[in-house]
């Protein structure tokens, strides 16, 4: 007997019939004994439809209503499932993320899941139910929703999992797992049978769309194996674990991620004295605008005026305007330029480390195919270079058929 949790993404579940095929897929898979919760997203583009419903009623970010708004998306899948599995035969029952147990902050749009209490769903499987639960969202404590970011509903299932301490959490995509980059801008792509909850949180964070970094986050904490596969067909897919069942997995470089949800801001004249990056990051910080990359320089040696680089999501393009013209006008900053059309292209892997000479193959690899690098960032296990959107699927291609697979034998 095994308790497994199974996630659906938007694409997997678009149409009745294909909420069908999802519902056809579970009891095919499920063992008499087998205890299984589904987690959905919302039906195909409907996150997108509502959000521009919202967006021909106000262009300004009311979080709480939003939040109310998108959570109906998940609310239609979760019921329209429970129906097709009861209309199978198979007892069924749907819940939100708050009648699942889900304990989330009050971030609006970027809530964090805090606590679950699993118990309302333990009790549904004890009577034998699939239990359907609405991914991407849980609720605060005075009650209020919050949606989870992108790609919440991943993080939405491995949270559940862990917390009710899941045998596995399995991901179902239109990809049949992790690959090496994205097969559609690189033909040579591998998919890749094992990855790390290190490396596949590097490549999450830095673009890789197929899981939420989150999620990995979640699965690392609680030990829970997650499985990426796909929704189309009974292959194995990839299996992110703690590590590697064989050391001849262990590749130098597992892959090459690229992220285009990215603004570069450039902030111009700022006095070069104690606290003043602690006034503008933590402005910043208090509109929960996040910032990576973040590059500091000096005009001249003796110069007091110096200018701050750093990236943005698109999603906060908006308030890191309102904070930064405030920030203009107490005469902090003389100005920002902010450029909406950038993107980062990464390469990661474990194996990098004790690998003198990687990143200046990488850099060496941009150069010839003309490409600038506006700033670079690295961690144990990653470097990122911050190029022109323009170029980032060129930039893809030459990194990963001239280094990724070169590194691989």
């Amino acid at each position: 007997m095994a308790l497994i949790v199974k996630k659906f993404g938007g694409s997997s579940v678009a149409t009745p019939e294909k909420i069908y095929n999802v519902v056809d897929r579970v009891l095919r898979d499920k063992k008499e004994d087998d205890r299984v919760v589904v987690v959905v997203s919302a039906m195909g583009d409907t996150t997108d439809d509502l959000v521009a419903l919202a967006k021909a009623v106000t262009s300004r970010p009311f979080g709480r209503e939003m939040d109310r708004l998108l959570s109906t998306g998940e609310q239609v899948s979760i019921a329209l499932m429970a129906m097709a599995f009861m209309e199978k035969g198979q007892p069924a029952v749907s819940m939100t993320g708050a009648q699942a147990g889900i304990l989330s902050s009050d971030t609006h749009g970027k809530g964090r899941i805090l606590t679950i209490d699993p118990s309302r769903v333990f009790a549904a499987l004890e009577a034998g139910n699939v239990v359907v639960v609405a991914g991407f969202q849980g609720i605060t404590d005075c009650g209020d929703i919050t949606t989870l970011g992108r790609g919440g509903s991943d993080t939405t299932a491995v949270a559940l999992a862990g917390a009710m301490q899941a045998d596995v959490c399995e991901i179902f995509t239109d990809v049949e797992g992790v690959y090496s980059t994205d097969p559609r801008i690189a033909p040579n792509a591998v998919k890749l049978d094992e990855i790390t909850y290190g490396e596949m949180l590097e490549m999450a964070r830095l673009g890789a769309g197929v899981m939420q970094p989150r999620a990995v986050e979640m699965g690392s904490r609680y030990g829970v194996p997650i499985h990426v596969r796909s929704t189309f067909c009974d292959k194995e897919g990839t299996i992110i674990r703690e590590d590697y069942t064989m050391e001849a997995n262990k590749h130098v470089i597992q892959g090459v991620a690229d992220d285009t949800n990215v603004a570069k801001v450039s902030l111009i004249g700022v006095k070069n004295k104690p606290g003043i990056a602690h006034l503008i990051f933590q402005s910043l910080a208090d509109k929960n605008v996040d910032v990576d990359m973040i590059v500091q320089s000096v005009r001249t040696v003796e110069d007091t005026i110096t200018d701050i680089v750093f990236t943005i999501t698109l999603d906060d393009v908006v308030m890191a305007r309102e904070v930064l013209a405030s920030l203009k006008t107490a005469g902090d900053i003389e100005d920002f330029v902010i450029n909406e059309q950038m993107a980062k292209v990464s390469i990661v892997g474990a194996g990098m480390l004790g690998q003198p000479g990687v990143a200046a193959q990488m850099f060496g690899i941009l150069s010839e195919e003309n490409i600038n690098i506006e700033i670079i960032s690295t961690s144990e296990i990653s470097i990122t270079c911050l190029i022109a959107e323009e170029r980032v699927k060129d930039a893809i291609r030459a990194i990963h058929d001239n280094l990724v697979i070169d590194k691989r034998g």
